[in-house]
This record gives structure tokens, sequence and C-alpha cells, in this order.
């Protein structure tokens, strides 16, 4: 029997249990495989990837058909995880219409089975259309990344009275319109902690601390696979650059000093099959 995804219903139940949820973010087959394998209940294909994988200096520059070919790739190489694809910048914002054209494309293209946009109040009509529509739609509040221009850097949000009563605000609209989650980023962990006693949706936390829902971590930092960025708010789950480093020198010098390939690592011409060949011509093209 084939193994049925997790849906955005186990996720709400999740939280009704008081059950914490892990998400982490991949961008291709290979991490999606791995993923997969250590049962974690939701991916996120984030514009993060604008960082990460494409060498930008922000999630700014990346597109829908980047999120729409990395989605298929993670699609391909899971079986169980809910499979969230990121809306990049100017995606969803210009009107419902669009965004739902957008949208429909990473689903139906990237084989994704919900969606995430950032922005709390000014976007919940484009939640609420889109949650019409039929689509299962994530939340991002607090620090909103394609917004950084705006905000002047990657600062923590809702610090003062007035803008943590509008972060309050805008996960409350998001919840009203139709939202199954909501990505709470880089705000204060008594806000969060606010925030998820008062909804009924589940909140994924990155850097907003251990109150929670569930927490999201990006796939490379949390890897260490970058030797010169680990944000603060990051765990330390491995340091891979080193690793990788070393063995890429181990493979080098073994080219250099003819070491590497080994007779492991080589083929070679079956002589009886040549010879057979000769006898019978029809053969050769075996």
């Amino acid at each position: 029997m084939a193994v049925r995804r997790i849906t955005t219903h186990k996720i709400q139940q999740m939280k009704l249990r008081g059950e914490p949820i892990p998400m982490v973010t991949a961008y291709d087959y290979t991490a999606a495989r791995i993923i997969d394998a250590s049962g974690i209940p939701m991916i996120l294909v984030g514009d993060s990837m604008g960082h990460v994988v494409l060498g930008y200096d922000s999630t700014i520059p990346v597109t829908v058909d980047d999120i729409v070919s990395a989605s298929a790739a993670v699609v391909r190489g899971t079986t169980r995880p809910l499979i969230v694809a990121d809306m990049p910048f100017l995606s969803y914002q210009i009107d419902a219409e669009t965004a739902l054209r957008n949208a429909a494309r990473l689903i139906q293209e990237g084989g994704a089975q919900a969606v995430k946009l950032e922005g709390g109040q000014a976007v919940a009509p484009i939640v609420r259309r889109l949650a019409d529509a039929g689509l299962a739609v994530m939340g991002h509040i607090g620090l909103t990344p394609q917004h950084v221009n705006r905000l002047g850097g990657y600062r923590v949000q809702g610090k003062t009275e007035s803008t943590a009563n509008q972060v309050v605000e805008d996960a409350l609209a998001l919840q009203d319109a139709g939202a199954f989650a909501i990505v709470l980023e880089l705000i204060p962990v008594e806000l969060a902690k606010k925030i998820t006693e008062t909804l009924s949706i589940p909140t994924i936390g990155i850097g907003a601390g251990v109150y929670c829902d569930g927490q999201i971590q990006v796939f490379h930092d949390m890897l260490g696979l970058d030797p010169d960025f680990r944000p603060r708010h990051s765990g330390n789950y491995a340091n891979l650059a080193p690793i990788i480093k070393k063995a890429l020198i181990r493979y080098s010098d073994d080219v250099k000093d003819g070491t590497f390939p080994t007779e492991a690592q080589s083929f070679y011409v079956d002589e009886s099959r040549i010879r057979e060949s000769a006898t019978n011509p029809a053969e050769l093209g075996d």
C-alpha cells in the first residue's frame, strides 16, 4: 500500500496534542530523500534558496520558475512529508488573481501540497482568495525577508508594544483568512508565546524561542555547509563544510598522484565477447 503524505489536518492534530512539529528546508532531490528518511513531517521549499543555493544576497531575485523546479525535485525525493512551496517576491502582491495563477503553478507543476507567503493584514485578502480556491496556505510574519529593503536589514521584529501588537493582529488576520499555520521569524520569545497561545492553528518558529508549536531550520545552516555563515538562531547539528572540503582535497590529491581511479572503479572489455563478435557480426550491437 502506498505511503500517504502528511496532511495539514495531521499538522493541526499535532498542535492539539501538544506534539512539537519539526520542519526543515530542502531545494533538491538528494537532500529531500535524506529528510524523508528522517521522519520530519514538513519540508519548506524556501526562497532561502536565493542565499544558500543560488548565491544571491537576498531572497528577492528568486523566481516562481526557481521554486517550481526545486519543488518538483523535492517531491520526487519524498513520500511522506507535507511539502510547502514559498511564493517568491512579487508573485502574490500584485493582485489576488496573479497570486492564484502563481500558486497554482507551485501546486500543479511543482507538486507541492501547500504554499507559503509573507505578510500579515496586508496579504490576508490574498490568503483568503487562495484558501477559498482550495489551496492550503501557510503565513509568515515577524521578520519577512522579502521586505528586507523596507525593514532595513534582518532585525528582530515586535520589540516595542506597538509593533508587538501589530504582529499579533497580523497573526489573527492570517488565521481568520484561512491559513493552516504561520511561521514566526525573529520575534521576542514572549511575543511568540502569546501568539501561539492565542491562535488555534500551529505556529512554526525560527528565531522565535521555545514556545512555538514547531520549529523550522534552513538545511544548509543547521548542517554547517557554509563555513563562513551560521545565523544565531540556527541549531548546530553538524559542521560538514570542513569534512566535505577535506574529502575533496583527498580526491584531488589521489587524482594528481595516480591513486584514483583504482581497479575497483575500472571496467575492461570482455575479450571472449570480442572473439564471439568477430565470428558472429550480428552480436556486435549487443
